[in-house]
């Protein structure tokens, strides 16, 4: 008998694994799928002389995170490496907005569009640096982040107080309007922003973006040497170096439930399998309560607000096999890792507005992964590993474009769809389509079923919205860990503080269960253990 399960090896799972083995718990990981990692994997799948992330790719919130900090993964053979830009936005008329770690470059490429954007760049970049540290902590530890609020609330205060406040809840279009004359700043942050699925209109986006976008200029958009699968594979050897165990295969269908305590996980064999101290579920929230959990055991209004759950937009994805790299006619797109595709912030708002109404997007904005440009391992010296992402809506009415998508994603759906976001990096890189040696599409559907953790292709687990964060995440009221099962743990993205590799909600989930179990001597114990790098400085992971 362990002391704990934990349900599902993603990120979140198995540093949660990792903090209960640090404190000489037992863990055992049951994952679904036959391999451990959730959305951190990579393959060949694509070509077999090419290295492809299966979802997700650059890892700036890992970078910045106190949580892998200090687990210090490069012990067990993590390495990052980093592209020469972090970020290109090319415009048709030549123009190229460009993040690079290099503030000088940055701002004198967002000079090109405006004479003083630089110096609005600049702007924004000091109050990242007198917030980043309490913010940073906000961000990853459990919420209410009492301390860290606290002394985040002082440097706003020093630092303009609700002026400043009022910049990170504005809509990013307002945002970028307010900061610079013109499209290069704005769209560098309007573009991050929709990351995730926040249209240039919502509340709220504006901070999204800033923060994004200061992420990559102190700590680049990273990507683990050899694939996505390196950062997991430096989880799971670290966690079997501690005791602990990752067996894949291996569905869980049911949190037991005895005496009103969850007590352990039967699995989709019949196999039951006791926890003795916690369990941990790294699953979407609707998956959990009333899943995994029979409703019987679970508060009405937990049920109720669980119906109002708003998952994030839907993803489409395709990977390529490319015999060079992509022809941007931007020179700086070329030495970028990423690449945002949309002409201007007023496509992205019609962009989201489409997806608003339940309509496929015709030009898609395109976000797109030049993953040998940031790791050479990747592909064959002179060529290129690339993929590109899109979002479509959850439940689809009807298709803005000419191909009749009705969200089948069945073969010719797929193809269509995949053709669609070729023609948006062939108008900024003519001559992409000849390089293509090799395509894979993964539609909504095949996401989920690759992991089911990405409900209909959706990559945070829920809404990043306002209205699905902090305290109302992944329910109003909830924000913490803790589930209203006794012994019970929310460690997945739809706990506090959301999506994104960084793996807060599975560490928040594992001092929970300490705390819970062994008093606040231990609990604070694991608290300092965990923050101690990121007080005395850690590695940035530049290659």
């Amino acid at each position: 008998m362990p002391d704990a399960v934990v349900i599902g090896a993603g990120p979140n799972g198995l540093v949660a694994a990792n903090v209960l083995a640090d404190a000489g718990w037992s863990v055992i990981v049951l994952e679904a799928q036959d391999e451990p990692g959730g959305a951190v994997r990579s393959d060949r799948g694509v070509h077999p002389d090419y290295i492809s992330d299966t979802f997700s790719a650059f890892y700036p919130l890992a970078a910045a995170s106190p949580v892998l900090a200090a687990l210090d993964l490069e012990r067990d053979g993590l390495r990052w490496s980093h592209a020469e830009h972090v970020l290109a936005h090319p415009l048709a008329d030549g123009h190229c907005a460009v993040l690079s770690r290099d503030r000088a470059l940055t701002r004198d490429s967002l000079e090109t569009f405006a004479p003083g954007d630089g110096q609005g760049w600049e702007r924004l970049y000091d109050l990242w640096e007198r917030l980043r540290e309490p913010l940073v902590d906000a961000l990853f530890t459990p919420f209410p982040p009492v301390r860290s609020a606290l002394s985040l609330a002082a440097r706003v205060r020093a630092g303009g107080g609700l002026r400043s406040a009022r910049s990170l809840v504005l809509p990013v279009r307002r945002l970028g309007e307010e900061e610079f004359e013109g499209e290069g700043g704005r769209l560098l942050l309007a573009g991050n922003a929709l990351h995730a699925d926040l249209a240039p209109e919502a509340a709220g986006s504006g901070g999204f973006g800033w923060i994004m976008s200061m992420l990559g200029q102190s700590y680049g958009f990273p990507v683990p040497v050899g694939g996505a699968g390196a950062l997991t594979a430096a989880l799971v050897r670290r966690l079997e170096g501690r005791g602990g165990s990752v067996r894949c295969g291996e569905r869980v269908s049911e949190v037991v439930v005895r005496g009103g305590r969850a007590v352990g996980v039967r699995t989709a064999s019949g196999e039951g399998v006791v926890a003795r101290k916690a369990v941990l579920a790294d699953v979407a929230a609707p998956h959990l309560y009333g899943g995994l959990v029979d409703a019987a055991h679970l508060p009405q209004r937990v049920m109720d607000d669980v119906r109002r759950f708003q998952w994030d937009f839907a993803t489409f994805k395709v990977d390529w096999a490319l015999a060079r790299p992509i022809p941007w006619e931007a020179q700086a797109a070329r030495g970028a890792g990423t690449v945002h595709v949309a002409d201007g912030v007023d496509e992205l708002t019609r962009f989201a507005a489409q997806i608003a109404r339940s309509l496929v997007p015709d030009r898609p904005f395109a976000l797109v992964g030049q993953m040998t440009t940031a790791d050479p391992t990747r592909s064959p010296a002179g060529t290129e590993s690339a993929w590109a992402y899109t979002h479509v809506p959850q439940r689809i009415k009807g298709d803005a474009g000419d191909d009749a998508l009705t969200g089948r994603w069945d073969e010719r759906e797929s193809e269509a769809m995949a053709d669609r976001v070729e023609a948006q990096i062939e108008r900024l890189a003519p001559g992409f389509r000849e390089q293509i040696i090799a395509r894979r599409v993964l539609a909504p559907p095949t996401l989920e079923a690759l992991n089911a953790n990405l409900h209909g292709g959706a990559i945070n687990s829920g809404t990043t919205s306002l209205h699905q964060q902090l305290v109302f995440r992944p329910v109003p009221g909830a924000g913490r860990p803790e589930t209203p099962v006794p012994g019970l743990y929310l460690a997945s993205a739809s706990a506090h503080p959301g999506g994104g590799v960084h793996g807060a909600p599975g560490a928040n989930a594992a001092r929970a269960a300490l705390r819970a179990r062994f008093g606040a001597g231990v609990f604070f114990t694991a608290q300092r253990a965990l923050g101690r790098r990121s007080r005395t400085g850690r590695k940035t992971g530049r290659a």
